[in-house]
């Protein structure tokens, strides 16, 4: 992922960012509102590779401040049915960490992620370099995807209103399980 200012790799999974480190910090326990969220989309839904961000971009943010942050990624396939979607999204997770010097943690609803100083000096200043590695990871290892867009929230209002669908898409599918 040479376009990338940043590293993508398992090498980073596990990697800690610091209070004293961080440049910002999404969603974490500061945060009222803050989630991620896999939905499984019929094709003409999806426009493959689309990275949109909601909101202030990473370098519109003060640094050392705390923001409400949502994930949603949209996916399309053949093969991609609306159960796959709780396995899609427990990826995030690993995806996230493979960037060098932005650490996710959690998962739903509990979301914590800070990027490091380190990275936003190196240039990793937009979601648009997230978005980039996540897409090209979920489509490596989970072919059956075959269009998938991902769209970042950092704007307040539209991070409350993709909670509250969250919530009630996880309450959905826990009744389900």
């Amino acid at each position: 992922m040479s376009e990338l200012p940043v590293e993508v790799s398992p090498v980073y999974e596990g990697e800690r960012i610091r209070k004293q480190d961080m440049y910002i910090e999404l969603g974490g326990p500061k945060v009222e509102h803050k989630c991620e969220l896999v939905l499984a989309r019929s094709m003409d839904e999806v426009e493959d590779g689309k990275i949109s961000i909601v909101g202030p971009d990473i370098s519109e943010l003060k640094e050392g401040g705390s923001y409400p942050f949502a994930v949603l990624i949209e996916v399309a396939g053949e093969k991609v049915e609306k159960d796959l979607e709780s396995v899609i999204e427990r990826r995030i997770h690993d995806f996230s960490n493979y960037v060098e010097g932005y650490m996710h943690l959690n998962q739903r609803y509990d979301i914590w992620c800070r990027l490091s100083k380190k990275a936003y000096s190196k240039g990793l200043n937009s979601f648009k370099y997230i978005g980039m590695a996540l897409i090209r990871l979920f489509k490596a290892e989970m072919p059956f995807i075959e269009k998938i867009q991902v769209t970042f929230y950092t704007d307040p209002e539209k991070v409350k209103e993709v909670y509250e669908m969250a919530l009630k898409v996880y309450e959905a599918r826990d009744a389900r399980a």
